[in-house]
């Protein structure tokens, strides 16, 4: 049997006022990687990739349209959005304003339940939520693909963010504008046979990173001599995945899943100089992913541009591999999601 995920609703709720929309968004965690661009501008990614939305780490994100103001505002858990995250709200909000031929500015509010830039997909949510609001409130009518490929420009995971349980994000055409056209660079839902899938989130650092994920994919992609191999690789990975997602063989999803991560932080610590996000808490978690497997327990890990590690299991196991974890980290915090819903509107009630 074939399950297809709940994913976006695309037009404002009665309720909404005109101008104005509210969304939610959930991050994504890959477990095909995403890690290189072949196009800044319009992020455009070397090879596809892979993900499940999580049911934890909501983003929540309204956007009113303000005739009278001279320029944008962004406010992010309360507080004026600054420096680099405001300049990336304000880039998409013209993206926006360009395809829905409007010039009004927006406010822009945010608030954000997963740690920012400690590689948990803050931007994932972020900018799927954004995406949803925003092309609501300046009265744009986006299908899903197209919804998609507009929350990709302001950050690339953000694509598979739109939908629920997994996704898939194609890499597109390689070069040229058709990238970014309707048969482009976009995400859509993956079916699978029946999973009981969980995701065990060992949160060991929720500080900021000290590379961010933009440099330090821009210096693994210019300076790694194994991004290359890795990549080519990734592409097989993507296909046994979706083959083994087809079939509901969780045991493979998770070997594939922590292949792929383990080849791509092996590509950092090959750049020059190296990114380094692993720290010792970090492999100790993995040792102990490695004794629960030895144990007889199907657990695998996965990491994204940071020390945090995820670790697929089944939802029958999730708490004895959540016990595991947490007595690995006793200083961290540890949670159990599972598949989550795709980005949404919400009325003004909140619902």
């Amino acid at each position: 049997m074939r399950r297809e995920h709940p994913t976006t609703v695309l037009r404002p709720p009665e309720q909404d006022t005109a101008g104005t929309a509210t969304a939610v968004a959930h991050p994504n965690i890959a477990l095909i990687k995403y890690w290189g661009k072949r196009d800044e501008r319009l992020v455009l990614p070397w090879t596809g990739s892979l993900s499940m939305t999580l049911d934890v780490f909501p983003t929540t994100t309204r956007v009113r349209l303000d005739a009278e103001a001279g320029h944008d505002e962004a406010i992010l858990n309360g507080v004026p959005a600054t420096g680099e995250a405001r300049r990336r709200i304000t880039a998409f909000l013209e993206l926006v304003r360009e395809l829905a031929g409007r010039p009004e500015r927006a406010v822009v509010d945010t608030g954000n339940t997963v740690p920012t830039g400690a590689g948990l997909a803050s931007s994932a949510s972020g900018f799927a939520a954004l995406a949803v609001a925003a092309a609501a409130a300046y009265g744009l009518d986006l299908d899903e693909a197209a919804l998609s490929r507009l929350a990709r420009r302001g950050s690339g995971s953000a694509s598979r963010s739109v939908f629920g349980g997994f996704a898939v994000w194609h890499a597109g055409p390689d070069t040229g504008t058709a990238a970014d056209a309707d048969l482009g660079s976009y995400a859509e839902p993956v079916p699978t046979a029946d999973l009981d899938p969980a995701l065990v989130i060992a949160v060991v650092n929720a500080g900021p990173k000290a590379v961010s994920s933009r440099e330090a994919m821009r210096r693994t992609v210019d300076t790694s001599p194994l991004y290359r191999p890795w990549a080519a690789s990734s592409k097989d990975d993507l296909a046994d995945m979706r083959a083994a997602l087809r079939r509901g063989d969780l045991e493979a999803v998770g070997e594939i899943a922590e292949r792929n991560a383990l080849g791509m932080h092996a590509t950092m610590l090959a750049a020059r100089p190296a990114v380094r996000y692993l720290s010792p808490a970090t492999v100790t978690v993995l040792d102990r992913v490695l004794q629960l497997r030895r144990d007889g327990v199907g657990a695998y890990a996965t990491m994204d541009a940071g020390p945090n590690v995820k670790v697929l299991c089944s939802r029958a196991d999730a708490e004895r591999v959540a016990e595991a974890v947490r007595g690995a980290v006793p200083d961290g915090t540890v949670l159990v999601a599972g598949p989550g819903r795709g980005a949404r509107l919400l009325n003004e009630g909140g619902r």
